[in-house]
């Protein structure tokens, strides 16, 4: 939609799927997210940034605080590249009994601090870290027998061995970029799985080396997850002053 391939409409459709997305500012009344989108491709925008931040980690907030706080809350954000740096916060509004069907989505979009480097990992740096922490996650399952008591996670390493693509990139996306998000989601899945061990099925002492995995699995996983959604947007952060 910014580079003029697609309209605002047909982005909107495929952001939303079937929920409703609003999009509120503390200066503006709410408005729709075609006319979101319209709106930031007209004022210079050129590129968007995803940042899934979790406490201890905000690599990529911008700033000021609240904005920061807003989006730790909501685990997620997006940050505008060209332009006014705006920074846009997703939540779900209560349901209403007397409103639309469905989830509803209320974007709070509002200004960001500029900054020089957002401190994310580039694509080929989050593959690195992918796969190094697979090898050592495999090893580490292999020592905790979880296979025997969680067959899928067998079938998802191997899934991860294969190299096939994820969904949820949109058109123009580098191979690389759909290998790197779909190992991302499913070490993801294998950290749910392994969270999700009945205690004491692999032996014991096995719940605190099995918390121990979850942590580098997760932020492997979310830091790669950020680096394929980005990655389109590499060349404008290079660019950058």
């Amino acid at each position: 939609m910014l580079a003029g391939l697609v309209s605002p409409d047909t982005a909107a459709d495929r952001v939303a799927g079937a929920d409703c997305h609003r999009v509120g500012s503390p200066d503006r009344a709410d408005t729709t997210l075609p006319v979101l989108l319209a709106g930031l491709r007209s004022a210079g925008v050129r590129g968007l940034l995803l940042v899934l931040p979790v406490p201890g980690d905000l690599s990529g907030l911008p700033g000021p605080s609240g904005f920061n706080n807003r989006a730790l809350d909501a685990g997620q954000a997006v940050l505008t590249l060209g332009g006014n740096p705006q920074g846009l916060v997703p939540g779900v509004d209560p349901v209403d009994p007397d409103g639309p069907p469905g989830t509803v989505v209320r974007w709070h979009v509002e200004p960001v601090a500029a900054r020089v480097g957002y401190h994310l990992l580039s694509l080929a740096e989050a593959e690195r870290e992918l796969s190094e922490t697979l090898r050592e996650v495999t090893v580490a399952l292999a020592e905790l027998d979880l296979a025997r008591w969680r067959p899928q996670l067998a079938e998802a390493l191997g899934e991860i061995r294969s190299g096939n693509g994820a969904p949820g990139l949109a058109p123009g996306y580098p191979g690389r970029a759909h290998r790197v998000l779909a190992s991302a989601q499913r070490l993801a899945a294998i950290a749910d799985l392994v969270r999700s061990d009945p205690a004491g099925a692999a032996g014991a002492g096995s719940t605190a080396t099995r918390d121990a995995l979850l942590r580098p699995l997760a932020t492997a996983a979310r830091r790669a997850t950020v680096a394929a959604f980005n990655s389109v947007a590499e060349p404008l952060l290079a660019a950058s002053p």
